[in-house]
């Protein structure tokens, strides 16, 4: 199995090398790791050990934020360095303020593994959710640090539990903790002989909550947004933007921000060609406010990263995107600030969308039809209040997992 893993890992280095050729993204992936271990090396101090973090992406990060965030006010002397797997989260996050260094995590051979946790000597390794990698995890036993698995979350049909899982297993047992969100997580996780778990919940809920009470004002959105009622659509795909479209003007009265998941410049041209009556942040922010029409824009594209999780302050109704694809996005920013969410029909593998369709803070659409016959109820202020209560009361009642692995910790000896 091990080998069948490695060649894997040659495979997808090998795919990535010719997709770079013509993707943007994937060419980030491969450039960032040339010589990343030479300068990990020259740049790092060795006489320190660092608290190692490592994210697959910008939502890994941002789940394990509150983290990185509570250790660093709880021991200040603490020297973090932070990994990424994609460009999605490195790009963002390269010059974050409380990482002594950020890096692009280098493939997972055994010697880049054996090389990397030598180099930065880490007092502890935390991963967040879904990333696993054998050579790091085996480099980490071998080292004897402390290894945890924060917000972790699994289901019968992954790896760990099928007769061809034995790898996978193997992984798992290296791990000193770990934290899940779930009892169902903790009781498969036994089932394979995995006892040393215990069930935190999920640290994002901590984050979106310290953002809902701390948002970053936007200027120019919240001029664009004055005193309108504004409907947010997030992190959407062409998909949803086609029918978004479509309830725009259903709604004269109603502002509409459109913040797709991707904002190359394809994307955003297409964006403007569905919503005409439309501008960009970028414009507005410069005072370049022109229109196809000589209209009062009703529709703000946001066409940089980053600002989905304030831009939610501004808004009543939340739409997430992904529903039509492979499946939604963040439900959880938006819930905080208490708005009532909409979203396609693929949501049924993420637990906190299943559970606010439930308490009546979300709901899902099928089609355009469906979604004025939605808006339409919660256009309606009572409705809007209600639901949108609901939503923020189940992210406070869902709070703790940060304060419950950095107690685990704390008492076993980090400092």
């Amino acid at each position: 199995m091990l080998f069948l893993y490695n060649a894997g890992i040659c495979f997808y280095t090998l795919l990535i090398t010719l997709v770079s050729l013509k993707n943007k993204k994937a060419a980030l992936w491969l450039n960032g790791r040339k010589g990343i271990l030479e300068r990990i090396e020259s740049s790092i101090d060795k006489n320190k050990r660092y608290a190692w973090f490592h994210f697959a992406s910008l939502g890994e990060f941002e789940q394990g934020r509150s983290v990185v965030e509570k250790l660093k006010a709880d021991y200040p002397g603490t020297s973090i360095v932070i990994t990424f797997f994609s460009p999605s989260g490195y790009e963002i996050r390269k010059n974050y303020a409380l990482a002594d260094h950020v890096f692009y995590l280098p493939i997972d051979t055994r010697y880049n593994a054996g090389k990397f946790v030598s180099l930065i000597n880490p007092t502890i390794a935390v991963f967040t959710k879904y990333e696993y990698w054998y050579h790091y995890f085996e480099a980490l036993h071998d080292h004897k640090t402390p290894h945890y698995i924060i917000s972790g979350i699994f289901r019968k049909d992954q790896a760990f539990f099928k007769w061809y899982g034995s790898l996978h297993r193997k992984m798992l047992s290296w791990v000193t903790h770990v934290f899940v969100q779930n009892k169902e997580s903790r009781e498969l996780l036994e089932q394979i002989g995995i006892k040393q778990v215990t069930v935190s919940g999920d640290t994002r809920f901590d984050r979106v909550e310290f953002n809902a009470k701390t948002p970053i004002k936007i200027k120019a959105i919240e001029e664009f947004c004055g005193n309108d009622s504004v409907f947010i659509g997030g992190s959407t795909w062409p998909d949803d933007e086609k029918i978004l479209s479509n309830l725009v003007l259903t709604y004269p009265k109603w502002k509409f921000i459109i913040a797709p998941h991707e904002v190359n410049t394809t994307r955003i041209e297409g964006i403007e060609k569905q919503f005409p009556n439309s501008v960009k942040l970028s414009s507005i922010q410069k005072q370049e406010i022109e229109t196809q029409t000589n209209e009062t824009p009703q529709v703000l594209i946001i066409d940089s990263i980053g600002l989905l999780s304030s831009i939610y302050q501004y808004g009543h109704i939340a739409y997430i995107g992904g529903g039509f694809g492979v499946g939604i996005h963040n439900t959880l920013e938006a819930a905080a600030f208490g708005l009532p969410l909409i979203f396609g029909p693929n949501y049924s593998t993420f637990i906190e969308a299943v559970e606010l369709i439930k308490n009546g803070s979300a709901f899902s659409v099928n089609d355009s039809r469906q979604l004025n016959t939605q808006m339409e109820l919660l256009s309606k202020e009572e409705n809007r209040i209600k639901s949108g209560l609901s939503a923020r009361e189940y992210v406070s009642s869902h709070t703790g997992a940060t304060k419950s692995f950095l107690d685990y910790i704390y008492k076993n000896g980090f400092n």
